[in-house]
């Protein structure tokens, strides 16, 4: 139990680096390879890429629906605990939440079929770590004021905590195809190496206290919980054991685990895009469909039952010779025979947060003066530059979903891109969803002969005090990139 309570305060205090998983500024910003992760049908004409080891895809964000730093530790002459009262006691539901999301690409190549020239393959290896704990409020308010007072009769709420995550290792092999010049899909196998996995999603219960009978009060408590955890207790034991191997020891654990030796999972990504007519393109994808089957290094924590106490009864003045330890060890007792704790190292599936991204897009402006054919490239693509010379601009929306514990979350984008030339290109955003309302991000891609290089950052407004800010985003890689007619 300790280890169980341990592991939740350190996800709980380490949630300093939060985020979110949207990337909308890398969704469909084609002239990116990596916009290919995102949506395995969008439209390539790129004849081969190569991404620099490590550095061609990497994504940092931070956010958070509820409470920021600055909201807590402003010098602005309020007491803290009035702080926490108004800003988080008061303010934040059980539908806020801290999560935290990061990729690390380790290699990242694509090429186009010899013989099949309107195919183009890829596959690499990512690292992810994705953590959400959603705002346990009705537990915070016990802690916080307690069970007294005008908290008598009140029945909290177990169900209200909440979490999950994970750290994965991906395997990856897609393909992308141009049936028409109208319509292009995609669809991307994956294979999951699980480094480490952890959930307490399906909780409930609920714990009240009220005027009792044979005392003051009575306090029940009814619940069904349970902490789920596979690869933990592997990196917990070796910090535990704290000897002069311990950094050797964790880094051979995380490589075998990386390289396939954790537990295992499938899954496949899917999507397209169609031309409505030359200037408009509707697109979709939908994202890590899969599960890993966490069957080593397993340690769950179950409590479940009821129990209800009115504490030690005395009697007084005949039972005051009768006080001692061994009534206190009986409650114990009474109480852990009613509500049992217990371990156990059952097997279960996690399921991975599946994502969805949609968008519309109307592309205007001609560069070149060559005749607006419907040529089935990406937006802004042209042989010989990889970026086209027939639409200059592009504006329209974006949609984004995903699966969470709690229900889906949604955010809405619209956004502009414009063409500078060959060898620059701009994207901005304007982003709304649960962590911010005035959310507007800007991407850059530089093309240097076969040198590609890109930045992304979000919520630009933020920088102005990032302690202040819910969410911020920077994603960056460096690429090598050959056209068509190389």
């Amino acid at each position: 139990m300790r280890k169980g309570i341990r592991l939740i305060f350190v996800i709980w205090f380490g949630m300093h680096a939060l985020c979110a998983q949207n990337k909308q500024l890398l969704y469909d910003f084609n002239e990116i390879p990596q916009s290919l992760m995102l949506n395995p049908g969008v439209k390539t004409s790129e004849k081969w890429h190569v991404g620099i080891p490590v550095l061609s895809g990497l994504s940092f964000q931070a956010g958070t629906s509820g409470v920021t730093v600055n909201d807590l530790f402003a010098d602005d002459g309020i007491d803290f605990t009035t702080k926490v009262r108004e800003r988080v006691l008061d303010a934040m539901t059980r539908k806020d939440d801290f999560s935290s999301t990061s990729q690390i690409e380790g290699f990242y190549v694509g090429f186009r079929g010899r013989n099949r020239p309107d195919d183009y393959y890829s596959f690499g290896m990512y690292g992810e770590t994705d953590i959400i704990v959603y705002w346990p409020k009705d537990l915070a308010l016990l802690a916080f004021e307690g069970n007294g007072g005008d908290n008598i009769g009140r029945s909290f709420d177990l169900g209200d905590l909440s979490l999950r995550g994970e750290m994965v290792n991906v395997f990856h092999f897609g393909v992308n195809r141009k049936i028409s010049n109208d319509l292009t899909v995609g669809a991307r196998a994956k294979l999951y190496s699980s480094v480490f996995q952890f959930q307490s999603i399906h909780n409930a219960g609920s714990f009240r206290t009220s005027p009792g009978q044979n005392n003051v009060y009575v306090s029940s408590m009814v619940a069904d919980m349970q902490l789920q955890t596979a690869g933990v207790k592997g990196f917990y034991d070796i910090l535990d054991e704290d000897t002069s191997t311990t950094t050797k020891d964790l880094t051979r654990l995380f490589t075998k685990r990386v390289l396939l030796g954790g537990n295992l999972g499938l899954g496949f990504d899917a999507g397209f895009s169609y031309n409505l007519n030359p200037q408009t393109t509707i697109t979709a994808s939908v994202l890590d469909v899969g599960f890993i089957y966490n069957s080593k290094d397993i340690q769950n924590y179950t409590l479940r039952g009821n129990a209800s106490t009115e504490g030690i009864t005395v009697f007084l003045p005949e039972d005051i010779n009768d006080v001692n330890n061994d009534l206190w060890q009986e409650l114990v007792d009474d109480i852990e025979e009613s509500l049992p704790y217990e371990e156990n190292s059952s097997g279960y599936i996690s399921l991975r947060p599946v994502k969805v991204y949609g968008s519309i897009r109307y592309d205007f402006g001609e560069g070149d003066g060559r005749s607006l054919e419907n040529c089935g490239c990406g937006v802004n693509m042209e042989r010989g530059g990889g970026m086209s010379g027939i639409y200059r601009n592009s504006v329209g929306g974006q949609l984004f979903l995903m699966k969470r514990p709690r229900g889906i979350q949604p955010a809405l984008t619209g956004f502009y891109q414009k063409r500078l030339g060959r060898t620059l290109s701009l994207k901005t955003t304007y982003t709304v969803d649960k962590y911010s309302w005035t959310n507007i991000g800007l991407g850059l891609n530089l093309q240097a002969g076969p040198v590609n290089f890109y930045v992304l950052g979000d919520n630009l407004l933020s920088y102005r005090n990032v302690a202040d800010s819910h969410y911020a985003s920077l994603q960056f890689g460096f690429n090598i990139i050959s056209w068509n007619d190389n």
